[in-house]
Order: structure tokens, then C-alpha cells, then sequence
């Protein structure tokens, strides 16, 4: 079971499919330099209490496809982290979000 959330325009998250404004997200990298990229969806698998964003930085690739990101959100130490995704079963489960997602457009 899978759980999506959008994040709406005052940085808040609506469960469901509701469709809502462009979301920015800000993300400092390990030399401080800070990037601003456009959320797309962020989601939880329930069973594992794993959350996910899946974010753009609206660059398109040679053949003019845009480019996202996923990534794992590590609350562990307070502050949220991106953390990418190396395990092939997690980044298995994470494309089958990514199919239905695709579907549903």
C-alpha cells in the first residue's frame, strides 16, 4: 500500500490525487550551495514507513524528455535528508509507483 501526498503552495501535504499549484522544494548540498527544484510527489509505503519525493529540476535530456529525481527523506537525525536509492527491490516498488503515476495522467 502506497500513500501519496502533494505538497500545496504553503508547504503543507493534501493525501489523495488533488491536483494543486507548482511546489518548490530547496535543497543544500554538502557544500551549502542551495538549489530550488519543483516537487512532483512525495509518497510513503506503509509497510516499510519509507517516504519518498520525487522532484525536477526541469532539465531535458537529448531527447527532450525532462528529467526527475527520487529520493529517500532520512528524518532520523531531525531535519529532513535526501537520501538516494541504492537497493534494487526499493527502487523496483518505487518504479511501479512511478508506472501507475504515468498512468493516471
Amino acid at each position: 500500500m502506497v500513500e501519496l501526498y502533494y505538497m500545496d503552495s504553503k508547504g503543507g501535504l493534501n493525501v489523495g490525487n488533488q491536483e494543486v499549484g507548482k511546489s518548490m522544494m530547496s535543497i543544500v548540498a554538502d557544500d551549502g550551495s542551495t538549489e530550488e527544484v519543483e516537487v512532483i510527489l512525495a509518497f510513503e509505503f506503509k509497510d516499510t514507513k519509507k517516504e519518498y519525493v520525487i522532484y525536477t529540476k526541469n532539465e531535458k535530456d537529448e531527447n527532450d524528455n525532462i528529467t526527475v529525481y527520487v529520493s529517500h527523506i532520512d528524518r532520523s537525525s531531525g531535519d529532513p535528508k535526501l537520501v538516494g536509492v541504492d537497493d534494487e527491490e526499493e527502487w523496483n516498488r518505487i518504479k511501479d509507483v512511478l508506472r501507475e503515476l504515468s498512468k493516471s495522467e
